[in-house]
């Protein structure tokens, strides 16, 4: 019997005064069943992925000062800046579903 392998989660950093980051966290939630990809299968192991929010990740110019919310996939450790609700479906379809980085939300 396989064990379930360590959940992916998305941190989302909910410290603008906007709320952006509440609805960026909504957004993923929504389109993470959407999709189909709130449980995936890598290397014949379930993967669970979830959705948190957090109060700060210290990357406040591409979140508090920005127009979107920052957040950081763990455990990979891959950081994104100034993400929006509307970015959420690229963001579970391409990164979660593909494997493919988004370059205009990359934060290096």
């Amino acid at each position: 019997m396989k064990s379930s392998a360590a959940p992916t989660r998305l941190f989302v950093c909910t410290a603008q005064k906007s709320e952006v980051g509440k609805e960026v966290a909504k957004a993923l939630k929504v389109e993470l069943k959407k999709q189909g990809l709130k449980n995936l299968f890598s290397g014949g192991e379930k993967r669970k992925t979830r959705v948190q929010t957090c109060n700060c990740l210290d990357l406040c110019k591409h979140c508090k000062k920005g127009p979107g919310a920052a957040l950081i996939m763990y455990p990979e450790g891959t950081v994104y800046g100034d993400v929006k609700p509307k970015d959420a479906a690229d963001i579970v379809r391409e990164h979660l579903g593909e494997g493919r980085v988004i370059k205009r939300l990359l934060i290096e």
